[in-house]
């Protein structure tokens, strides 16, 4: 706003004033962004989170002028990564780019330095994604009951990419609906996870499509069963928990997501969600993703918003139902 022209005008402008400055004061810049933008993935880099991540925000640097500069910051299950977008600047220029650990985490803690839903302002969901139950290929047992059978009285290993994750909860219900007793062992993301899991020092593992795809191909890793209602594409052979009569609870898919602090411009919200938006329609960004069995799904922020509640309420149940909790 050039403030020496409105100062020179005519008084009969005087009274607009107030109402422009009031109009003005919760407007972006018409040039936002006029510098790169910040996204944090509260997870180490090389795991599916920091590849969706990389794979949206490329198109989105192209439609919005500016870069992104992504950032890992990992850490107390994804809590200190998300703690600091929750307190940055609601300006645009530090945003969060996460899963499901953004509601489960607080959960299994039961403490956490933000509130999921009053903390944040949603830009939209990328889709789900769900886990596969996967073992090394030297552990007995040719499908899930066989890998059962071969872990009763043993004492076995369970992976999983961050302490209270999906992958942590899951492989704890799992171990125990199956009477299996075994062993957690955390990690600070799938990277380390997989050499481990590939290396023979884990016996199995909730992993992601995205990181471990090549791997249960080719035979490296053998697939148990999955999360989720469906059988994933890539692996039409392999059944759900579901089918294989475990409860729903194993029905669970994770949100992938964007969202900025909490008190960003509507404005701003907007525009970051028009370019979220237009970029999952590309079509190569909907054939990147279909080949890492993930399900595209966009949500605009408001509905991203109704997820996030619904998400956490259904963690919430889980978590109290099965007695997990992390320290």
């Amino acid at each position: 706003m050039q403030r020496r022209t409105l100062l020179g005008a005519a008084a009969g402008t005087a009274c607009a004033l107030p109402r422009i400055a009031a109009g003005a004061a919760g407007a972006p810049r018409a040039a936002y962004p006029e510098k790169p933008i910040r996204i944090v993935v509260p997870f180490p880099p090389g795991g599916a989170t920091d590849a969706w991540c990389r794979l949206v925000t490329g198109p989105m640097a192209e439609m919005l002028g500016q870069p992104f500069v992504v950032e890992s910051r990992s850490g107390a299950a994804s809590m200190i990564g998300t703690e600091a977008v929750a307190r940055a600047a609601p300006d645009g220029y530090t945003l969060l780019f996460t899963i499901s650990s953004l509601v489960q985490s607080p959960v299994v803690f039961r403490r956490a330095p933000y509130d999921a839903e009053r903390d944040f302002a949603p830009i939209g969901q990328l889709g789900t994604t769900s886990l596969v139950l996967a073992c090394n290929r030297d552990v007995p047992g040719r499908d899930l009951a066989g890998f059962v059978a071969a872990a009763k009285g043993r004492n076995y290993s369970f992976g999983s990419y961050s302490p209270a994750s999906t992958s942590h909860v899951f492989g704890q219900v799992f171990s125990d609906v199956a009477g299996l007793g075994m062993t957690h062992v955390g990690y600070r993301g799938e990277a380390p996870e997989l050499l481990d899991l590939i290396g023979g020092r884990l016996h199995c593992a909730l992993v992601s499509m995205t990181s471990a795809k090549a791997y249960l191909l080719d035979g490296t890793l053998r697939p148990l069963a999955c999360l989720g209602r469906q059988r994933l594409p890539s692996l039409p052979d392999v059944p759900t928990f579901i089918e294989l009569g475990y409860p729903q609870d194993f029905a669970w898919s994770g949100f992938v997501g964007m969202l900025a602090p909490a008190g960003t411009p509507p404005p701003i919200v907007a525009r970051l969600a028009e370019a979220f938006r237009a970029t999952t329609e590309r079509a190569e960004v909907r054939r990147a993703l279909a080949e890492q069995d993930f399900i595209a799904q966009w949500l605009p922020p408001e509905k991203m918003a109704a997820e996030i509640r619904r998400a956490r309420q259904s963690w919430a149940e889980l978590v109290e139902r099965t007695g997990i909790k992390a320290e």
